[in-house]
């Protein structure tokens, strides 16, 4: 017998359970990719980063940042904009940044929790009905059956619950690695912005290049930064 013999003698729950490894399969390639995509070589990313701002050049930090298409840097660009606004400022662009990010790392996850404690479940509730089935017809039958009949009947409603168990492990399996994969995003970032925030607060003053003089508005942003930094 093959599978889908199998599935087919399973019974009419067997089709939600079809319908959640569907879900689970289509969310776990989904964040797959959203993890793949925001993984960045930080170290590497913070040096480049240093050593761009140090110089003065903010307009090249957020240049820099939108060419990376990773959570960490997503939340500098927006911290960066609010540079000459106050660290208040900058901390709440942070943290709504960071909340933000979170949030898109961990889309969709609750639901494959969410069959996992389903899927089981629905595997129980056709063995319970599949037995049910089965007395029934042994009540029809005056208790007078073939025990090979019985038994057809009781592996046929077990079905249900080996699938949905199957079912069920797998998508538990996959959301505790998401889940762990996520909570190492999210201490990558804690520690990041806490650089990048530091990095703020000890920049020292914009020196020209070269001995040259800065243009017109790099001067003119540099003052305005080194004045707040004075006032505070």
């Amino acid at each position: 017998m093959n599978l889908f013999d199998m599935f087919m003698k399973g019974g009419i729950i067997m089709y939600p359970i079809l319908l959640c490894s569907i879900l689970a399969v289509y969310i776990s390639i989904e964040r797959i990719l959203v993890l793949r995509k925001a993984q960045l070589d930080v170290g590497q990313f913070m040096m480049k980063l240093k050593s761009i701002f140090q110089k003065g050049d903010v307009a090249g930090v957020l240049t820099f940042c939108s060419q990376k298409d990773a959570p960490i840097a997503n939340i500098i660009r927006h911290g960066i904009v609010k540079h000459d606004q106050g660290d208040e400022k900058v901390r709440q662009a942070v943290e709504d940044s960071g909340r933000a990010e979170v949030y898109h790392l961990e889309k969709r996850l609750s639901i494959l929790a969410s069959i996992a404690g389903i899927a089981p479940m629905l595997g129980f509730l056709g063995t319970v009905s599949g037995m049910v089935s089965a007395f029934q017809r042994i009540e029809g039958l005056g208790g007078i059956v073939n025990p090979s009949d019985l038994a057809g009947g009781i592996w046929e409603a077990l079905l249900t619950t080996v699938f949905g168990l199957v079912v069920g492990i797998i998508a538990y399996a996959l959301y505790n690695y998401f889940v762990t994969r996520v909570k190492r995003f999210v201490h990558e970032m804690e520690v990041t912005t806490t650089e990048f925030l530091d990095l703020l607060q000890k920049r020292d003053p914009v020196p020209s290049r070269e001995g040259k003089p800065l243009d017109q508005s790099t001067s003119q942003m540099a003052y305005q930064e080194d004045e707040y930094f004075r006032r505070k």
